[in-house]
């Protein structure tokens, strides 16, 4: 076990951790640790199944004398969101993740820990292999692709599935119990981009770092930078002044649901426009800084000479990807009406590239109102047939209305109390969880998603606090005992 993990509790859950964080498993190449999984499974004799898009199932049967007791499903996704420091090498194709303690906080070496939902995969594969708890019966669903779009779970066969009560171990605030989810749906936007030469002669790179990103539902209220929206203010005040630069190539972000934390854009331009270029972008730099002052102390942007281009965009769809970017929205759409402090919707201009003949830009946007989510979604398509560009929106996961009455709620909210003598908080997550999907295809399924406190997952600043883990376990346990009482 790595150094960082001796001596945590409970040892039977960090032990799969351990496991887990070396298993490569970045959205879409769960591979290595499906077979983990399965293997588990194997290794205790446990009946399993994995259906055709690679989710694992796996059964154990109820403690001596609870198998009258009702079924209770534990829930959570194997994949991860793999991003990383620039600076930072790291193949999350093969390499372990590395781990660092500071203080009470478990993080990685400079690439997202993977605690989501690797703390709820290794605590459904303790319960399973632990024969001292008391339980009813038992099944464990491990899904695949959760933070690409929830795919695994959309795919889920569920007719074999017997569970009255679904816990859902995937949330990040321990003593919170989320009884609702927002919805969500993506737009990959694609600008025709034929190249042509090069025609000035100075090639500049813009690059903008330095950002916090992190997860584009927890954290998209906290009044965090964009990348790609301060890289296109930076080329759109350029424009503004008359400058003109041709666009050889511009990137930013990495993921759908990470608020991106870095962008750069190569440009040439004539040599006696290259100081005011640099004006300009300073200023906005200056502007954007003041701007995001408390959030955002560490933003970086910088003007390099040289580039590695050697075709350029035109003009015209130079000026329509830096539009087109200027419009798109980025952040807090609007607040919820029922719920105080809840964000009701919001969107995330996540990542733009270049590619051959083509730029793609990809947004994702979440709401708790079904109606609205399809609106902003039909937004980006009205902005994007404006430019003559296509737009492919696959359809949008629904979200889970929350139930106060849930007696599962109820049940939970009193163990809690008896446990650590103090109230826990129901609440709903501007956040897409596989409850809401898992639910629609179960009516009737009592659930809740709790865990331990975890915090700017999505990004190299994600951690979780050691002695929550703790806590989130014995609060898994006692509950699993109560519901086959």
């Amino acid at each position: 076990m790595d150094k960082s993990l001796k001596g945590l509790k409970p040892e039977a859950l960090w032990k799969h951790f351990d496991q887990i964080r070396q298993c490569p498993r970045c959205s879409g190449y769960e591979g290595p640790v499906r077979e983990y999984v399965v293997s588990f499974a194997k290794e205790k004799k446990l009946d399993y199944a994995v259906d055709e898009v690679g989710n694992v199932m796996i059964y154990k049967k109820a403690s001596p004398g609870k198998e009258k007791a009702p079924g209770v499903i534990l829930q959570g996704h194997l994949d991860m969101v793999c991003e990383k420091d620039s600076h930072v090498v790291h193949d999350f194709s093969k390499d372990p993740i590395k781990l660092k303690l500071d203080g009470e906080w478990l993080m990685a070496d400079g690439t997202s820990l993977g605690a989501d939902n690797g703390i709820g995969v290794a605590a459904t594969l303790a319960a399973l292999e632990d024969d001292s708890l008391v339980h009813g019966p038992l099944e464990g669903i491990f899904t695949i692709d959760e933070e690409r779009g929830l795919t695994g779970a959309q795919s889920l066969k569920t007719e074999h599935l017997r569970g009255k009560y679904l816990l859902n171990l995937d949330s990040e605030e321990e003593g919170v119990f989320f009884i609702g989810c927002a919805g969500g749906g993506d737009s990959v936007i694609t600008l025709p981009a034929p190249k042509e030469g090069i025609r000035h002669g100075e090639k500049f790179t813009i690059k903008i770092g330095g950002l916090k990103g992190g997860h584009s539902g927890m954290d998209i209220n906290l009044g965090r930078g964009s990348a790609i929206k301060i890289l296109a203010r930076s080329l759109y005040a350029i424009l503004e002044k008359g400058i003109v630069f041709q666009l050889l190539s511009l990137a930013g972000g990495s993921k759908r649901n990470a608020i991106p934390r870095e962008a750069w854009a190569q440009i040439a331009l004539p040599a006696d426009q290259v100081h005011q270029m640099q004006e300009i972008v300073e200023n906005i730099a200056k502007t954007v800084k003041a701007e995001l002052k408390e959030t955002e102390p560490g933003l970086k942007v910088t003007v390099e000479k040289g580039c590695t281009e050697a075709k350029a965009l035109s003009l015209e769809t130079t000026e329509k990807i830096i539009r087109l970017l200027m419009v798109l929205p980025h952040g807090v759409l609007g607040m919820s009406q029922s719920v105080a402090g809840l964000v009701e919707s919001s969107t995330n201009l996540a990542v733009v590239a270049t590619a051959e003949d083509s730029i793609m830009v990809e947004t994702n946007i979440r709401s708790s109102v079904n109606s609205l989510l399809r609106s902003y979604l039909s937004s980006v398509k009205a902005v994007t047939e404006l430019l003559g560009a296509s737009v492919n929106q696959p359809d949008p996961y629904p979200g889970w209305a929350p139930n106060v009455h849930s007696p599962l709620l109820g049940t939970m909210k009193k163990i809690y109390r008896e446990l650590y003598g103090k109230e826990p908080q129901a609440a709903a997550i501007h956040a897409g969880l596989e409850t809401g999907i898992i639910g629609e295809k179960l009516p009737g399924l009592d659930m809740i998603s709790f865990g331990p406190d975890l915090q700017h997952p999505h990004s190299p600043e994600e951690r979780v606090k050691t002695e929550t883990v703790s806590r989130f376990w014995d609060l898994l346990v006692k509950t699993l005992a109560v519901l086959a009482s």
